[in-house]
């Protein structure tokens, strides 16, 4: 992609309602955009006809979590939760850690690498069936999930710096620095690849993220500590209210004491969202996508427009377990 059609794209998005959770409503749309420029010739066609589908649908897990039960889990893992090692001793399989664990504690502590996994297998049936609605709909849901397992708050209980007086910190990470920083970012990150083991690489992934989670933590806490609140805070119009930010000052000698991390995960999560992608319908035998439907079908608007109703008749403050920032 281009540098100028990619600055034009940042602004665009930057322009749309601020969404607080996971990478935010720009971060998870700009994955999902990005991740459709990577797809082979094969692919991308259908991918680029539907991306505004694919981008604006793209943070709908997030405003499910009011609506529908069980969908908070499926965007993270404590791994913590689980003590030492945990990475190498929790089941991949969801069978077996059901098994071990019990679902209920499973689902408290977050599910993110079995949901990629269940999806994969959901998607890669969509591609087989020629179910031009369903490749759309999981595509982009998939897209988030992914996005998220590449987010080290998403991989820890100290997911908003609650357990350390750091309050703040997660919207800090992958919401403020991204839109702030982001137009700088290098976004060429290659076509998409074929996943040979999917469900171990979206592990993987979480063990990526989770590695990084003391630097997170401790380069912000580090900092804070050599500026004064009106230095580290300052005030920006959001919409028509006036809310309290993390300073540019701040956050700039922030991202550089990261030294890339925002981006090298941003990076991470366009180009493994493709390469599901890809690898869902490499494993289902290669369909030819120019036969499909080239837009969602009306019933498929019609779904949509169900849920974003529902969606603006749930309550403000629903009771809704997991993460919160």
């Amino acid at each position: 992609m281009k540098k100028p059609l990619l600055y034009g794209l940042l602004g665009l998005l930057l322009l749309l309602p601020h969404q607080p959770r996971a990478w935010g409503f720009f971060g998870h749309r700009l994955i999902n955009r990005l991740a459709v420029f990577t797809m082979p010739p094969e692919m991308i066609g259908f991918y680029k006809t539907n991306i505004d589908y694919l981008t604006e649908n793209a943070t709908r897990p997030d405003s499910r979590r009011a609506v529908v039960p069980g969908e908070a889990p499926r965007h993270f893992l404590d791994v913590d939760a689980y003590g030492d090692s945990a990475l190498t001793r929790l089941p991949h399989s969801w069978a077996d850690a059901v098994a071990r664990y019990g679902e209920d504690s499973l689902l408290r502590h977050g599910i993110v690498p079995w949901q990629v996994a269940r999806m994969k297998y959901q998607l890669t049936e969509a591609f087989r069936s020629r179910d031009a609605d369903n490749i759309l709909r999981l595509s982009a849901d998939m897209g988030h999930y992914i996005a998220d397992a590449c987010v080290p708050l998403h991989t820890t209980r100290n997911y908003n710096g609650q357990l350390s007086g750091q309050r703040g910190i997660h919207g800090f990470w992958e919401s403020r620095l991204p839109e702030m920083l982001s137009a700088n970012y290098d976004f060429f990150v290659g076509p998409a690849t074929y996943l040979e083991n999917p469900t171990e690489t979206i592990w993987q992934v979480v063990g990526r993220s989770h590695a990084a989670v003391d630097s997170v933590l401790r380069f912000e806490q580090q900092l804070t500590a050599t500026f004064s609140d009106d230095r580290k805070y300052g005030f920006e119009e959001r919409g028509n209210a006036t809310v309290r930010v993390y300073s540019r000052d701040f956050s700039t000698e922030y991202h550089q004491r990261l030294n890339g991390q925002v981006e090298r995960q941003l990076r991470l999560a366009v180009h493994l969202v493709s390469s599901y992608w890809y690898t869902c319908w490499v494993d289902a035998g290669q369909p030819d996508l120019d036969q499909l439907p080239k837009t969602a079908s009306e019933s498929e608007k019609k779904r949509l427009a169900r849920e974003a109703l529902e969606l603006r008749s749930a309550p403000a403050q629903a009771a809704v377990p997991g993460h919160e920032d």
